[in-house]
């Protein structure tokens, strides 16, 4: 089976042509090689992606006929991944809440409608 084929059958990219366009950008490794997206896939290699700057590993189980449910993914493949590359995630997250701080910069939408309120208000007193 095609690794993008794979990657999409194990549920890790939505659609077969994201798959694809993740192998042709690099992203996807077999064996520690970098693949193309026809590149095929047999039980025991080691698959490495990186997805929303995560690192993934996996191992291959089985090749499956074709997509299967979220509750089935485990039999076809074993994910390897450190639990450090997901703490890693959640400390990135909380250092994105800090880049712009609430009410600096240009107004919101709702900013700007309670300015307007505030201007229209006056204007009545």
């Amino acid at each position: 089976m095609r690794i993008d084929k794979f990657l999409w059958c194990v549920r890790y990219y939505k659609t077969r042509n994201i798959a694809t366009e993740a192998c042709k950008k690099g992203h996807v490794k077999v064996n520690d090689q970098v693949v193309k997206p026809s590149r095929e896939v047999f039980p025991t290699d080691k698959i490495e992606l990186r997805k929303d700057q995560i690192n993934y590993r996996l191992t291959v189980n089985d090749i499956p006929e074709n997509r299967v449910g979220a509750k089935l993914v485990d039999i076809y493949r074993t994910d390897t991944t450190p639990k450090e590359a997901f703490e890693a995630k959640e400390l990135l997250k909380y250092s994105k809440d800090y880049y712009r701080k609430k009410g600096s910069g240009r107004p919101t939408k709702k900013d700007r409608r309670d300015i307007d309120d505030f201007y229209d208000n006056e204007d009545i007193d």
